[in-house]
């Protein structure tokens, strides 16, 4: 029994850990997810990806629609799924990536912010090809693409654009290629649409209707 107690005190702990690594902003879960809110949902692809496959196969999953509709909650959902089944998770928004790749060239600890965002067993962008990308910004996303590739590490990517509509925001069309071959064409792609969330989450205000 007291084994028993311990293992199962070391796998908690082993989660927390995982959990408060991976930065999520909340803690969604599959399970608690309302997909009856918005009907629009693919909810079978949905839970098709919390079994994991995708992570096993080192596939990488764009989850493309408007903005309020789901899209980060969901993608935290599967990353707590994964953290909930021993992987390590790292969740962030694109901006913030590229601006801390951006500091590491700034003090010479490039190296080793890139090993940083390639470790995770899956990454998760949030809020992808927002706003063109700067030269300097398409080749750290060619190195990270590049490590982590190979190693069958997956990204899942939110982004309002459409995939097609990525390769403009590129400054070099050669670098954009590269890199969106091998983001675009062996992904999984989930178009979520209708309801907004948001509303929901507004705080209510005197003059709002009962």
């Amino acid at each position: 029994m007291l084994c028993q107690d311990e293992t199962t005190r070391r796998d908690a702990a082993g989660l927390a850990r995982r959990i408060k690594a991976a930065r999520f902003e909340t803690q969604a879960t599959i399970e608690d997810f309302d997909f009856k809110f918005n009907p629009k949902i693919p909810a079978a692809q949905i839970r098709d990806l919390a079994t994991l496959r995708f992570v096993d196969t080192g596939e990488s999953v764009i989850l493309r629609g408007p903005v309020g509709v789901g899209k980060t909650m969901v993608t935290q959902a599967l990353g707590h799924t994964a953290c909930r089944h021993g992987h390590t998770v790292a969740f962030t928004k694109t901006s913030r990536l590229l601006a801390d790749l951006a500091g590491g060239h700034a003090d010479r600890s490039w190296h080793n912010r890139l090993r940083r965002w390639a470790r995770p067993t899956l990454l998760i962008l949030d809020d992808f090809a927002m706003r063109d990308f700067t030269l300097a910004q398409a080749d750290d996303l060619y190195e990270l693409v590049g490590e982590r590739a190979p190693a069958h590490r997956p990204v899942i990517f939110t982004a309002n654009r459409a995939p097609v509509d990525w390769y403009q925001l590129f400054p070099n069309p050669v670098v954009a290629e590269s890199i969106l071959d091998r983001i675009i064409n062996s992904a999984h792609h989930i178009h979520i649409d209708g309801r907004s969330y948001r509303p929901n989450q507004r705080p209510t205000t005197p003059t709002d209707t009962p």
